[in-house]
């Protein structure tokens, strides 16, 4: 049975130990694409390597390119996955070769202390010490090195190879020539430099490792509440009993315990019981949710009091928790256009450094005179100090802590790309209902009109409703679904923009906004009633009003505080609706929006915002469902739509508090700091190379001190990334 892991859009996941920097996840890319393989992704940070599947190229072939590379394919065909983070198992055996070779570097180091005529100087016994190092080198650095070079896609794994490998053989070199002189002999030996550059890398890759696991906290948070014993309710002898199983091995159908303190195994629905649920992990909002019966359940919250039984609807990779941690790994591969000149220069990085490198050696020795001895130290220091690795993690280390705090608010962003395209955003258009309002519409009051009679009026709007998505349509059939009596209507049409029609026998109903007014010859009986048509439903029968429903929607708490946040940044706010002028005028100034388009279909609606992306960047916020064209048409189109399966799929950006219009702010806000972080790290890693380097060609460091220096430069760059995590946003 092969264990790499198929997802149901075709793609194949691998789990691969030993990529260190996006050179090397480079590298197996260009390979597995000149193989033939399409869509391919290599992620360093999360050590997986993704494509999709080839009828004519097998995993074992993708397995033998991946590893004839120097990398080791931890889940290959016959093997067993490991349940570990690729982070974890790496990072853990990269901790064990650092202590390793710092066991033998520490007394290496230490002859700089003693004598010349010491025992510590004798060549041999320093060849000794440093070759237990050396070899680490070779195996952790060289054969990456190697097959890099033979890629066309040299890493930074070239430079460390050549750096140690020549310090290494000129102090064997040395050793051999003056093994009888030791106090000569000392002027040619450099093996402690060797071995410094070997271990100080390796320690700079454990911390390197450590600290990128921080920015992928919110997936492997998710992954973790994927993995509860579930209590799974058999029916034996007419009597049920309750046996644990692991998550995989609930289906489609089973009835499920839950009880106070559980994680819900499953996405489902409370058949029994009653309990309070923790959505946090998924929704972002801290206050629990009260469930009852036929109330839905995400799997992976919690319940914090009461218990219940529910049966599974969705499990394994259908769950909302599974579609979230889908969307993110895919959003982390999604790159913002600035990283492409990390990119471009990080493929060249390498060779202009070995090329610099070679300069400096010809320029110190052969024109400024400088001793061999020292000329070669400059070359390496310059070969060490040298950091594409830094200018690799910029900004997928800030996508990563931005996309991860996002989604543990309930955010949920599609890409580095989205994020700069949001940051950047000038103009935001809000949809009315559902995005300012909170979409839950009461029925306040029904006028009957040519002696109609209200149970058939109900009965009619119920039935018609029924069989439309839209909230004021759920709202009714809720308010007035009880007094309803079943009856049949045929022929229903949904007309967006404008009501629901369908026939009882003969006769033609017709609900909707006051657009379809203009077809009644009775319209004129409004204003004889003295009635507003502001913010009602009207039934026509066979073309006449027989009644007019007043409904009300309130306006969301936080939405004057989120508008007034975003007109101070400067933000363009634009209300589009569908509802009548004057209603949506009134909204808007109650929630400082000056900008308003009113009675608006969704094709209207559409050329409106086709219209103001032409003149800046601008997104959609709207409801995901009859504002999908606008939402498809926005540079960022956002949805509202709350944690499901659809609505993860709506939009580029999806907030999952429905409740919460705060949750776009602080969007907002997460988008412009990730960019801010992208910008800072790249400028550091840029600002870090133009200064080091040229200060090693002349001499002034010394390459262990510049081994040190290229792995700080690493970590400045993720601490800056990590800090996105926790850092107070303005």
């Amino acid at each position: 049975m092969e264990n790499h892991t198929h997802t149901p859009d075709n793609l194949v996941t691998l789990e691969v130990e030993g990529m260190t920097c996006t050179n090397c996840a480079l590298g197996i890319t260009k390979t597995l694409e000149k193989t033939g393989l399409s869509n391919v992704h290599a992620d360093f940070a999360s050590g997986e390597v993704s494509y999709n599947s080839s009828e004519t190229i097998g995993t074992d072939t993708v397995v033998h390119k991946i590893e004839s590379l120097g990398y080791k394919v931890k889940n290959a065909p016959g093997d067993a996955i490991s349940t570990h983070n690729h982070g974890n198992s790496s990072g853990w055996g990269i901790e064990k070769k650092f202590f390793f070779t710092l066991f033998f570097t520490v007394p290496l180091m230490s002859h700089m202390v003693f004598p010349h005529d010491s025992f510590m100087q004798n060549p041999w016994l320093q060849l000794g010490l440093s070759l237990p190092v050396v070899i680490v080198g070779f195996l952790q650095f060289g054969k990456s090195a190697i097959n890099s070079l033979r890629q066309g896609v040299p890493n930074m794994d070239v430079l460390i190879f050549i750096g140690f490998t020549a310090a290494f053989a000129y102090s064997v070199a040395g050793a051999i020539l003056y093994s009888g002189n030791h106090m000569l002999a000392h002027n040619y030996l450099f093996f402690e430099t060797a071995a410094s550059i070997i271990t100080l890398v390796l320690l700079g890759n454990v911390l390197e490792h450590r600290s990128v696991k921080q920015t992928t906290t919110a997936v492997t948070a998710l992954g973790q509440i994927q993995n509860t014993i579930a209590r799974k309710v058999v029916f034996e002898n007419g009597a049920d009993k309750l046996i644990e199983v692991p998550n995989s091995e609930i289906f489609v159908g089973d009835i499920l315990q839950v009880n106070t303190g559980d994680r819900v195994p499953a996405d489902g629905i409370v058949v029994n019981g009653t309990a309070t649920v923790d959505e946090s992990i998924v929704t972002g909002e801290s206050i629990p949710v009260d469930k009852e019966k036929k109330d839905p359940l995400i799997g992976g919250t919690v319940l914090t009091s009461g218990s219940l039984r529910m049966q599974a609807r969705a499990v394994g990779n259908q769950t909302v928790v599974s579609a979230i941690i889908k969307m993110v790994k895919e959003a982390q591969r999604s790159k913002p256009s600035i990283q492409r000149l990390g990119d471009k220069v990080s493929a060249i990085f390498v060779p202009v450094v070995v090329g610099i490198s070679a300069l400096t050696f010809v320029l110190a020795y052969f024109v400024f005179d400088v001793t061999m001895q020292q000329s070669l130290m400059q070359a390496i220091a310059v070969l060490v100090i040298s950091c594409p690795c830094a200018m690799g993690l910029a900004t997928p280390t800030a996508v990563m802590a931005g996309i991860g705090r996002a989604a543990k608010n309930g955010i949920f962003i599609k890409g580095g790309k989205v994020l700069e395209e949001f940051a950047y955003i000038k103009t935001i258009v809000f949809d009315k209902t559902g995005t300012i309002t909170n979409g839950r519409f009461e029925v306040k009051d029904i006028d009957l009109l040519n002696n109609a009679n209200r149970q058939e009026v109900i009965d009619v709007i119920v039935e018609l409703e029924k069989h439309s998505s839209h909230p004021i349509a759920k709202s009714i059939v809720s308010a007035l679904g009880k007094e309803a009596k079943p009856i049949a209507i045929v022929d229903i049409i949904e007309e967006k923009g404008l009501g629901m029609s369908g026939k009882i026998g003969d006769d033609f109903y017709q609900l909707g906004s006051e657009k379809i007014l203009v077809t009644s010859p009775q319209t004129p009986l409004l204003k004889e009633k003295g009635l507003n048509s502001e913010g009602k439903l009207y039934l026509l029968k066979n073309k006449t009003l027989i009644a007019s429903i007043a409904i009300e929607d309130s306006i969301k708490t936080d939405a004057s505080a989120v508008i007034n946040e975003l007109n101070q940044n400067g933000i363009e706010t634009v209300l589009l609706s569908g509802d009548a002028e004057n209603r949506v005028n009134t909204l808007a100034k109650n929630i400082g929006i000056t900008t308003v388009y009113a009675q608006k279909t969704p094709a209207e609606k559409l050329a409106i915002i086709k219209t103001l992306t032409a003149k800046q960047s601008t997104a959609m916020v709207g409801d995901g469902v009859n504002d999908a064209p606008a939402l498809s048409a926005s540079h960022v189109g956002i949805s509202i739509t709350g944690a499901t399966q659809a609505a993860l799929g709506s939009a580029s950006i999806v907030l999952s508090d429905k409740e919460n219009l705060a949750q776009l702010a602080l969007a907002h806000k997460i988008a412009r700091h990730t960019l801010l972080t992208i910008k800072q790290n790249l400028f550091w890693a840029f600002f870090y190379n133009v200064i080091a380097i040229p200060i090693a060609a002349v001499g002034l460091l010394n390459p262990m001190i510049a081994a040190g220096a290229m792995a700080f430069s690493d970590l400045i760059v993720i601490g800056n990334s990590i800090r996105l995590k926790s850092k107070k946003l303005r």
